[in-house]
């Protein structure tokens, strides 16, 4: 049995992780916020944007993790189409809770297939990675670890989108996000506790790409587009905003009153 190392580099991937899926989560909740407050294709566009962006925080975080994951007797590379399947998958899925929330009529009903809908997403990209590892050896799971890690992203997901539906202030929606941020790491690291792998040393060359060559320029740039969707969020105005502007626009355009 091969011994795992979830944390090569010390504090460094763990910390890094974290921070993408909060800001990841930040940027999903304050989306999904302005949504709310939208119509037309105003609401869809926001929706679209909380889908990208809590579906790559998730996905960054999960990566940039495995950037530290390292196997006593092996070396890991990762199967490129799966691994950017896996990236796509969190996008559709959170996609589809997001949704399911932002039309929904029954808030209530809406929250818990958003909840669930999310939460089995954010499973399936995790154990979609994981598959994409190549190693010399065997990987097995411990199924009871597993669904525990299945049912703390969808307690997780839920509770960011009832955040979502709930939570107006910035202040409220950054707390929810470092919430929503532990609460996916913990996803994570609790499934890769499930994680056992059976060594078979080998000189054959792995199939596909190492970390290094594929994960950590893709985490990058995903990582960036994060930031650069903050700023934009940051800087595009609300809906009150929006209306304070209008009506100015409006009392400015009438003018002065004649005198009689």
């Amino acid at each position: 049995m091969g011994h795992l190392d979830h944390a090569a580099y010390g504090w460094l991937t763990p910390v890094l992780s974290y921070v993408m899926a909060s800001t990841g989560a930040a940027l999903g909740l304050r989306c999904t916020v302005r949504a709310l407050a939208a119509t037309g294709s105003s609401r869809r566009n926001w929706l679209l944007t909380a889908a990208s962006a809590v579906g790559t925080g998730i996905w960054t975080m999960h990566f940039v993790a495995m950037l530290g994951f390292e196997v006593t007797g092996t070396e890991i590379h990762y199967h490129v189409p799966l691994t950017v399947l896996s990236l796509l998958v969190a996008m559709m899925v959170v996609g589809a809770g997001v949704f399911a929330v932002g039309y929904g009529k029954d808030r209530s009903r809406s929250l818990v297939l958003g909840g669930l809908t999310t939460g089995l997403g954010v499973a399936s990209m995790h154990y979609l990675g994981m598959a994409a590892l190549r190693l010399h050896g065997e990987v097995s799971y411990d199924p009871l670890t597993v669904g525990l890690s299945v049912a703390i992203a969808v307690v997780a997901a839920t509770a960011a989108l009832w955040a979502a539906l709930n939570i107006k202030s910035p202040v409220a929606v950054a707390v929810a996000s470092l919430v929503m941020g532990a609460a996916v790491s913990s996803m994570h690291y609790t499934g890769m506790t499930a994680v056992a792998v059976s060594v078979s040393p080998s000189d054959t060359p792995l199939p596909g790409a190492t970390a290094l060559q594929f994960i950590f320029p893709l985490a990058v740039g995903l990582g960036s587009y994060l930031f650069i969707t903050a700023a934009f969020v940051a800087l595009s105005p609300t809906a009150d905003e929006r209306a304070a502007s209008a009506s100015a626009a409006r009392h400015l355009g009438e003018g002065p009153v004649p005198a009689h």
